[in-house]
């Protein structure tokens, strides 16, 4: 069986609103990680990485 994804958890959860500021997980998708199946892991991890990269360029934007 292939090896399973990680979380991209670093246990610095800073949830605003509805995004982990830590991880770039939303809500939902920290409260479904147990029961998802490694292709939708997978793609939670893209998207997780894509949000973080957009709010860092957006914070650099601003100065901060």
């Amino acid at each position: 069986m292939a090896k399973d994804i990680d979380t991209p958890c670093v246990s610095l959860c800073q949830l605003n609103s509805e995004l982990c500021v830590s991880c770039g997980r939303t809500r939902e998708e920290i409260r479904k990680w147990r029961g998802m199946k490694r292709p939708e892991k997978m793609a939670t991890v893209q998207r997780a990485a894509a949000r973080l990269k957009a709010v860092l360029k957006k914070n650099a934007r601003r100065g901060g």
